[in-house]
């Protein structure tokens, strides 16, 4: 179990950090596309993303303050879902081009890799 948490996280990190420096660094055709959320909003959430999947990834892999990988799931599952409502806003049509599939997916893939690391599998810190 603990390596499908390994696995989850690190496809889960490499999503975090593309969809985060696309939205950090090309947010203008997300803001066009959804007024709702202002230019520097699409900035931070972009900068939070790239944030969280680091953190999905070194503190458990260093074993150096290790809570905070489902800390960050956590964060990230709140996110997520904060997105998916946003974009339900625009369109709820069952279809792959639906932002709001995809976010609702990811968070529930957070929301079990928060689950795991808090619950099933949490990963310790090394002994000093």
């Amino acid at each position: 179990m603990n390596i499908f948490f390994w696995i989850l996280q690190a496809v889960l990190a490499l999503l975090f950090l593309a969809g985060g420096s696309y939205k950090a660094f090309s947010f203008q055709q997300l803001a066009s596309q959804f007024s709702e959320v202002p230019l520097g909003a699409w900035r931070a959430l972009g900068f939070l993303e790239m944030a969280g999947g680091v953190l999905l990834i070194i503190p458990a892999a260093f074993k150096w303050m290790p809570s905070l990988t489902a800390h960050a799931a956590a964060v990230l599952t709140f996110e997520t879902f904060a997105l998916a409502v946003l974009y339900a806003r625009h369109s709820t049509k069952l279809s792959p081009e639906n932002p709001m599939l995809w976010s609702l997916v990811t968070g529930v893939l957070l929301a079990f890799v928060t689950y795991g690391r808090y619950v099933l599998k949490p990963v310790v810190a090394a002994a000093a």
